[in-house]
Parts: structure tokens; C-alpha cells; sequence
């Protein structure tokens, strides 16, 4: 008898945004920007910051209860749960334990993944590659960054671009919808562009370090830009075309939200017009891992996406990291 191949398909997305809003015009206070200058470039308005004593767990346990509230999941069934973040609430435990506790998912393992603003596709890869082979049934993946912990607000050209914020989805076994086709890729070759030189194993925390600013994002902007408008876009288009998608055959492209120009290059080299993308890095910035499942989350919410239809996931991140997932709808209206 013929073994059933399953398919990982996302049936629920939940996400979480903090109540605090920093608009444009509240960085103007801090540093010397301006909102147009910051709207010109990135295509930012404002973007959302925890409150004291929220971070990267809780924001991630409020995703997950979201989706399962509006699943009706039981968190007991869940399986496994994969958190990709770079900003964990601290090194050890593990976000996914913590997480884990915070849900009561008492029969779930888990494990936290590192790949900067990639993470959220490659905990993707991960989950999809437990589903299709069977070893788990209910896989929740999470994308979680609370960036402004490793802001430096005295520097304008990396504190206007990222945001705080979370996202989940469910991973579940399907015969007819789900995950196709991914490209995944690294370069360390880009690492010395966009980093933070001190807080691991290398440069632990001393007060050198903290005098220097080593434990803040430190970012080659133009560099960063170059590569992240060619690699996105070429692999974006690498697995549509094999796959044979035109681009009338594509109903979304929800890339991840780090500048609209670079997204507008993708979206180009794509043949898209703007109404088959998902845009919301105006309202919430760049929220590293967070920033494609909160659009998953937000597509699933205003009925943006039909079952079956086609849909491309594409990012790029620290490392350099990069990647682009094709995947067919298999979300029920009401998730």
C-alpha cells in the first residue's frame, strides 16, 4: 500500500504588536531625522516597542494565544514549537521552553533557531521537514524579535528601522495544500555587514564592551541594501519560475518587511503589481523573524487569500541569510 506524502500546511496565524506606538516624528526628538526623510527611504511611519518587562516570550505567547483562540486549539495537542529570534529573553532557558510553560503545551518539545530576519523561513523549513516526515502533527512555529533591547537611539541610521512584535502559525499535515518549494541560502561572507559584535562567547559582557556600544546593532546600510535587493529578488523568482508561476498565477507575495524599495525590486523582478503584495512595514517596521508570519497572520484576518492559492514567503537577513518558500493557501476563512 502506498504511503501517503503530507504536505506542511499552515491552517491558523495569530500575532501580537505592543500597545506602544513610536512614530516618525518621536524620533525627530531623539536623533537627527525627520519623517520625510525616514518615508522617503523605507517606507516606515511608526513602529511598536514593548512596555517594561515585556519581551520576546510574552509577546510570542500572545501570538500563540491568539491562533489558538481563533483555532480552538487545545494546547496539548501541540506537538512542537519552534521559536526563531535573535532576541530571546535571555540565553538559557530557551524562548521555546519558556513559551512552552507560558501556553501549558505539555506535550510539546521545542528549541529556539538563530537566523536574523530569515528566521521565521528557515523555523519554516524546519517545522514543514517534522510534518512531512511524520514525526509531528501540530507544529507551531514562531518569528519573535523585541529589536528595541538592542537599539541604540542615539544612532539614526539603525533605530528608525526596526519594531518590536510577534507572529505565530500553526503547521499541520495536508494531502492538497501547503508548502511546495523553498530556497534557502547563507553567506558569511556578509556577516561583518550587519551584526552585534558583543554579548556571546567571543566578547561577553564587560565594561569595555558596554562603553563601546558592542552590544547594539551595528549595520553597513548601503552594503546591506545592495545585496538584500538582489538576493531577495533573485531567489523570489528562482522558485517561482521553477515551479512555472507567471505572475498573474501568484495571489500574494508577502515578503519580509525591511524597506519598501527593497520591496519594490523584488516585487518588480516578479512582475507584480501592488495588489498582489503585503505591505506593512509603515505601520510596524522591521520586526525581524516577526515580520512575515504577522503578514500571514494580518492575510488570514482580511480574507486576502483563497484555498489554493498561490503564494510566495521571501526574505533576507544577517548571516547573509536568505530565502523564498512557495506554498499553496490551505487556510480556512475562519482561522
Amino acid at each position: 500500500m502506498k504511503s501517503t506524502l503530507f504536505k506542511a500546511n499552515i491552517t491558523a496565524a495569530g500575532k501580537y504588536l505592543p500597545k506602544n506606538i513610536l512614530t516618525n516624528h518621536d524620533l525627530e526628538k531623539l536623533v537627527e531625522t525627520s519623517d520625510e526623510w525616514i518615508q522617503s527611504r523605507t517606507g516606515i511611519r511608526e513602529r511598536r516597542i514593548v512596555q517594561n518587562g515585556e519581551a520576546t516570550a510574552e509577546m510570542s505567547t500572545n501570538a500563540i494565544c491568539d491562533l489558538m483562540k481563533k483555532q480552538n486549539l487545545n494546547p496539548e495537542e501541540i506537538d512542537t514549537i519552534i521559536v526563531a529570534t535573535i532576541t530571546p529573553d535571555m540565553m538559557f532557558p530557551s524562548s521555546a521552553a519558556l513559551i512552552q510553560k507560558n501556553i501549558n503545551a505539555i506535550n510539546a518539545w521545542g528549541y529556539d533557531l538563530s537566523a536574523a530576519c530569515s528566521g521565521f523561513l528557515f523555523a519554516l523549513e524546519s517545522g514543514a521537514a517534522l510534518i512531512e516526515s511524520k514525526r509531528s502533527k501540530k507544529v507551531i512555529v514562531v518569528g519573535a524579535d523585541t529589536m528595541s533591547s538592542i537599539l541604540n537611539f542615539q544612532d539614526r541610521n539603525t533605530c528608525i528601522l526596526f519594531g518590536d512584535g510577534a507572529g505565530a502559525v500553526l503547521l499541520e499535515p495536508s494531502e492538497d495544500y501547503g508548502i511546495i518549494d523553498s530556497e534557502l541560502k547563507i553567506d558569511g561572507n556578509g556577516g561583518e555587514y550587519l551584526k552585534m559584535d558583543a554579548g556571546g562567547s567571543l566578547l561577553p559582557a564587560t565594561h569595555k564592551t558596554i562603553e563601546n556600544k558592542l552590544h547594539y546593532i551595528a549595520q553597513d546600510g548601503k552594503t546591506v541594501f545592495k545585496y538584500a535587493v538582489k538576493g531577495m529578488a533573485d531567489i523570489s523568482y528562482e522558485v517561482a519560475n521553477r515551479n512555472n508561476l507567471k505572475a498573474e498565477d501568484i495571489a500574494l507575495f508577502i515578503p519580509h518587511q525591511a524597506n519598501k524599495r527593497i520591496i519594490d525590486a523584488t516585487m518588480e523582478r516578479l512582475g507584480l503589481n501592488e495588489s498582489q503584495v503585503m505591505i506593512n512595514i509603515d505601520k510596524y517596521a522591521n520586526t525581524t523573524a516577526a515580520t512575515i508570519p504577522i503578514c500571514i497572520a494580518e492575510a488570514a484576518e482580511n480574507n486576502l487569500l483563497n484555498k489554493g492559492d498561490n503564494v510566495i514567503l521571501s526574505t533576507f537577513g544577517a548571516g547573509f541569510s536568505w530565502g523564498a518558500t512557495y506554498l499553496k493557501w490551505g487556510m480556512s476563512a475562519h482561522a
